[in-house]
């Protein structure tokens, strides 16, 4: 597919970052209602993606936080991403209970 720009990327976690979405995105695996949700409120800012495209893009973004994340926490400070400290406002709070979950 095209390439994400950095304002196509932006709007995306801006939607991403709504609670609604989140407690939506967090209750479910078959989330693709959602994302045509989120693909509907992208084509507003005059975006066109499709919810294939946006759900890839948050899987990308979700699992590179979690690598930057987990490297940052083992004492690694080479590795970072763009959007990381918006990443972080979203995912920041909801990986401790996944770590947690994951542990047992």
């Amino acid at each position: 597919g095209k390439h994400w720009t950095v304002n196509e990327v932006r709007a995306l976690i801006r939607i991403w970052s709504d609670k609604s979405i989140q407690q939506q995105l967090e209750g479910t695996v078959r989330n693709k209602r959602i994302f045509e949700q989120v693909a509907a409120r992208l084509q507003k800012f005059g975006i066109d993606r499709d919810w294939k495209q946006c759900r890839t893009k948050y899987k990308n973004l979700k699992h590179e936080y979690k690598s930057v994340k987990s490297a940052q926490d083992s004492g690694s400070t080479s590795r970072s991403m763009k959007f990381f400290n918006e990443l972080d406002a979203i995912l920041g709070h909801s990986t401790m209970e996944e770590a947690s979950k994951s542990d047992n």
